[in-house]
């Protein structure tokens, strides 16, 4: 008996390996091609008159750009963001050095989190944030969902 109900299961699996071959046994879902990774010394980094010691990237996608994008931020030593917010979520990751950041509408220096290389922290959408390289030379990488923008905080 459990031959023939196991039988359905078998017949149903075989016919789902023979829709997935072409009529010459060979598969028809189409060959994967290379992968083509994006090399650091191909980003065309911009700077922000606004915004001294900061340079960006979108490394995927763009700020007015529907869908996932993935951006990257170098901070020089003791280069500041102003607290500002953005419509999207957005995951962090440092790359390199120690950033130091905080949510708020002031940047408040005993609010400062410390996250150094390797770690990520996340800012809601909408919450306003600021960071500063306090230590040294900053780069790190956010990904969000867009279209997205950057809006200052007005004081």
């Amino acid at each position: 008996m459990r031959a023939r109900t196991s039988l359905p299961i078998v017949s149903i699996a075989a016919t789902l390996v023979m829709l997935a071959l072409a009529p010459d046994g060979s598969s028809s879902t189409p060959p994967v091609s290379s992968p083509a990774p994006i090399l650091p010394e191909s980003l065309a980094w911009a700077t922000r008159p606004d915004l001294p010691g900061l340079q960006m990237v979108y490394v995927l996608g763009s700020e007015k750009g529907e869908g996932p994008y993935l951006l990257r931020v170098r901070l020089a030593a003791d280069a500041r963001i102003p607290p500002h917010t953005h419509p999207d979520a957005r995951i962090t990751t440092v790359l390199s050095g120690t950033a130091y950041v905080g949510f708020g509408e002031t940047l408040d220096e005993n609010s400062l989190v410390m996250v150094p290389e390797g770690g990520v922290y996340e800012v809601p959408a909408g919450v306003p944030h600021f960071a500063w390289a306090k230590g040294g030379d900053v780069e790190y990488q956010e990904s969000g969902f867009g279209p997205t923008k950057t809006s200052l905080v007005k004081k």
